[in-house]
């Protein structure tokens, strides 16, 4: 892809658009194209890192579905898995032996192309509720960096404690449960050094920032090809329904609200049916599904030793294991929808509103106004099940001044007079439901000449003004989709498309895992993850501002917030949820994980 010049960056912007013409069909075309078949990952070709002699040394804390999620994200030229930590003995299971249920999650036997669990596990430390766990995989010194993968509820703990044992760290999202523990990291992480006195690496893992289909979203508004940006819709809904809750898995035993034991249940299925299989294939998948089941039923853990709390809805009983396996369900372990979910998307919103910028910086909102409820599912949660969102960016012209034409009252004659104008704004809607999963998840991005639409981080599709006909403008070319357009960017629908047999797109798991070793490796100040602590302490303030916003209209109040620039600044002690930098700071550190 054709880097953009200084003189490029001077043309004024109707001509700019002339002048890349041939770069845009390029681009659209090719690099689009190549993300369409990327599986594997494009991010030493495309974002520039290099591959390295010796690969990082990490250990993984935390290996249930995000981890497993994060572990096939790992490439063993850049990173090398030598040691693992998780309490529940199904979740180390899935660790090596990955899980049937999706490709995104294939264990390290397969990553790392060991023949067997009994050679991975010679090649990986098991640390679990037998010997330390979690704390002994923190003081293991031939461990350079972790991935952190725990309930919310713990990144901050864990991630602190790595920091000051001088490892890097990559925690998934958010970054943390309050505002305060994330200045506490962000500080922490820009004080503390390695043992051999390089700066330490904090990143959080909102993927879409390593993901070829965003950053070429991006540069597509930069080029002008949308026009002016005003409106970003987003959403993500799932079909989930009382007693069918991917948020709510089985529990060994069987569900409180139920009597039937769904992992037991299903065992006995794969069985019988394992009984009149033929072919090799259905032989072999069978064979996997039931050696999966049997290491879940062995999920059986103390987990109130570990921290987590039994707790009570009017007659619901929710045990400590419940908590532990279901945590996302609960205010005291997680963010609800807007931490799990919405902090993905407003991610995604940030970086199309920041792509107009010229000073570089991630844009941050200026409102929230957020209702929502739990209007499905029973009193057996604090989640909501619905939420609703509109926020207000600043668009480029926003408190920028511009030339009103006439001079004020008390001005000195002959000197332009300014003012900001508050209407320069992009409104972003957010839904993320239960219930009904049409439309599944994704963003579409409106701006005055065309339409962008991103489809569950798979397929990217632009559209020429309001057309969004599929009709026009789409030719095939080899394995991919290819863009017939003028120079002057009349952009017909849709632009590119992954085509059939191509591949799978990547996600950006793998890209931000090479990025954040290869910053490691080449430690210098130039070098950073592109999800650094302010990113990612901003994503978690929208997060978390908007379950403010909730909260107040579950009262009967307006729910609505005015953020303050000062929340985003990580030397200010001012935090939107009244968390306490001091306390945090003073918490965190003396933090003692559980054994």
């Amino acid at each position: 892809m054709r880097t953009l010049s200084a003189e490029d960056k001077t043309i004024g912007q109707d001509n700019y658009h002339e002048a890349i013409g041939f770069t845009r069909r390029e681009f659209l075309q090719g690099v689009i194209a190549a993300g369409a078949v990327s599986g594997a990952g494009l991010g030493a070709m495309y974002f520039g890192y290099e591959k390295f002699a010796n690969p990082v040394r990490v250990g993984v804390i935390g290996t249930g579905d995000e981890g497993n999620v994060l572990i096939g994200g790992c490439t063993p030229e850049y990173v090398q898995v030598t040691a693992i930590a998780d309490i529940r003995p199904y979740s180390v299971y899935r660790a090596f032996n990955g899980d049937w249920t999706t490709p995104t999650r294939p264990g390290l036997i397969k990553q790392y192309k060991y023949t067997n669990e009994e050679e991975a596990r010679r090649s990986v430390t098991v640390y679990d509720a037998s010997n330390g766990g979690i704390q002994a995989l923190l003081d293991d010194d031939s461990i350079e960096a972790v991935i952190i993968a725990l309930p919310l509820h713990l990144h901050a703990p864990i991630a602190i404690q790595a920091m000051m044992k001088g490892k890097h760290v990559l925690t998934e999202k958010l970054m943390a449960h309050n505002v305060a523990q994330c200045k506490v990291m962000a500080r922490l992480a820009d004080e503390l050094k390695t043992k051999s006195g390089q700066q330490i690496h904090l990143a959080t893992g909102h993927q879409r920032h390593y993901s070829v289909l965003y950053e070429n979203a991006k540069h597509l508004l930069k080029w002008g090809m949308l026009g002016q940006l005003h409106h970003i819709r987003a959403q993500w809904h799932r079909g989930n329904l009382p007693g069918n809750d991917s948020w709510q898995p089985p529990l060994v035993g069987g569900d409180p609200d139920s009597k039937t034991d769904k992992i037991k249940t299903d065992l006995e299925k794969y069985v019988k049916e394992l009984e009149k299989a033929k072919s090799p294939a259905d032989i072999e998948a069978l064979k996997r599904k039931i050696a999966q089941q049997e290491a879940w039923l062995k999920d059986i853990v103390d987990a109130a030793r570990f921290g987590y709390m039994e707790k009570t809805f009017g007659d619901r009983k929710v045990s400590a294991m419940e908590e532990l396996v279901r945590w996302r369900l609960f205010d005291r372990t997680s963010a609800g929808l807007m931490g799990e979910l919405g902090s993905h998307q407003l991610d995604a919103s940030t970086i199309f509103c920041s792509a107009l910028r010229t000073d570089g910086k991630k844009a941050h909102p200026l409102t929230v106004h957020a209702v929502g409820g739990r209007h499905i599912f029973p009193a057996d949660r604090d989640a909501d099940d619905h939420v609703y969102c509109t926020f207000e960016f600043p668009g480029p012209e926003y408190n920028e001044k511009f030339d009103l034409g006439y001079k004020q009252p008390g001005g000195i004659k002959g000197v332009p007079s300014y003012e900001t104008d508050p209407n320069k704004k992009i409104v972003v809607t957010y839904s993320s439901i239960n219930g009904n999963g049409y439309g599944g998840y994704g963003e579409v991005v409106m701006g005055t000449k065309g339409t962008l639409i991103i489809e569950k981080e798979q397929e990217v599709m632009l559209y020429s003004k309001s057309d969004t006909s599929a009709s026009a403008g789409v030719k095939a070319a080899g394995s991919g989709y290819a863009l017939d357009t003028q120079a002057s960017g009349g952009a017909s629908a849709p632009v590119s498309k992954a085509a059939a047999g191509s591949g799978t797109v990547s996600r950006g798991y793998t890209e931000e895992i090479e990025h954040w070793a290869y910053c490691i490796r080449n430690n210098s100040p130039e070098n950073r993850p592109r999800c650094y602590p302010e990113v990612a302490m901003a994503d978690a303030i929208i997060a978390l501002t908007t379950n403010i916003a909730l909260r107040k209209s579950a009262r009967g109040e307006p729910g609505y917030v005015k953020f303050e620039e000062s929340w985003f600044d990580v030397k200010s002690d001012e935090t939107p949820d009244g968390s306490s930098v001091a306390e945090e700071m003073q918490r965190l550190k003396e933090y003692k994980i559980p054994t």
